[in-house]
């Protein structure tokens, strides 16, 4: 989109709501465009909520919004945003997909924030294109969707499509746009409205630094993490973790007792077992299939170790979540 002239009608924005979608995500969009608005003392931005079927919609905290219109009743708008959250498998039907398909064949901009890329995925509005989406979600999305290629990033603008990790992440898209189409000092004062000391870049990362993370800066206990969080699928021993980061096994042992209370090995079966986990919430994978993935050699092994850390088999899991959403769902 190019700079808007004042001349110019306001850039409208359609905002897409779906069940149990971010309420973080979703006014974290809309608050900029108010605030350009306001600082400006010009009409630069116009919104619309809208809903598959103009019926309120619940979001993941509780809290219903009233849309302005089903997604057939539409006006003109510049740019469409799906707005999800959790359980998104279960947020869309057909009938989104295939308006959301009409969209991009008339060339209209559409964008996605927190786990709507995944709904924009499904109706194979990606393909070709780079994404991102909220972290939690990354991996089950790379697994289900290996054409697509899926940033960490906290947003991306990629001609005609605009994603972004969700949470304040949308903040940080929109001062982006907002700064592309109007100006940047535009951008700057809204910020600090809003009391941000800065515009994160597309380019920042979505999670907090490792450091932050573990509690400490320890040089070779971060870089072995980081070692671990990159291996995941073929985990690495202890030796060939020890030997990449420049000591001793036992160094390695002592210092995650010191730092983190544990052994390197638990440390590492946790990790794995975490993004498990995701694959399994978020994926249609087969049992086998995240064991794999996950770095266990067998299926057994990985249902005693999931049940073992987590209270409850893998596959009991997988069907006690499916159940809760569905009633959840109505």
């Amino acid at each position: 989109m190019q700079p808007q002239e004042p001349s110019q009608d306001p850039i409208r924005f359609g905002f897409v709501l779906v069940p149990n979608y971010s309420m973080i995500a979703f006014s974290s969009a809309i608050e900029p465009l108010r605030m350009a608005n306001r600082l400006s003392n010009k009409h630069l931005y116009q919104w619309i909520v809208i809903s598959s079927d103009g019926r309120p919609v619940t979001a993941s905290n509780g809290l219903h919004i009233q849309p302005d219109c089903a997604i057939a009743d539409i006006e003109p708008l510049s740019a469409v945003f799906v707005c999800s959250g959790v359980d998104v498998h279960l947020a869309y039907d057909q009938a989104l997909l295939f308006w959301l398909r009409k969209l991009a064949h008339r060339k209209l901009t559409i964008g996605a924030l927190c786990t709507g890329s995944y709904i924009l995925a499904k109706a194979d509005l990606l393909d070709g294109y780079r994404c991102t989406i909220h972290w939690e979600n990354i991996a089950s999305m790379r697994e289900e969707f290996p054409n697509i290629v899926v940033s960490p990033d906290l947003f991306e603008l990629d001609r005609d499509r605009y994603t972004c990790a969700g949470g304040t992440a949308s903040l940080d898209m929109m001062l982006h746009l907002i700064s592309q189409q109007q100006d940047a000092t535009l951008a700057a004062d809204i910020s600090e409205q809003f009391l941000c000391e800065r515009i994160r870049d597309h380019h920042d990362r979505q999670r907090i630094p490792l450091r932050a993370h573990i509690g400490t800066s320890q040089p070779k206990l971060l870089q072995a993490v980081s070692l671990m969080e990159a291996n995941l699928e073929e985990p690495a021993s202890l030796d060939e973790l020890a030997q990449h980061v420049g000591i001793s096994r036992r160094q390695l042992e002592r210092l995650f007792q010191k730092y983190l209370q544990c052994v390197p090995t638990r440390y590492y079966l946790e990790l794995r077992l975490a993004h498990a986990r995701r694959l399994l919430l978020q994926t249609s994978m087969s049992i086998v299939d995240v064991a794999l993935a996950c770095g266990f050699v067998s299926a057994p092994h990985f249902s005693k170790c999931y049940r073992d850390f987590f209270g409850v088999p893998p596959r009991d899991e997988r069907r006690l979540r499916s159940s809760a959403s569905r009633e959840a769902h109505g």
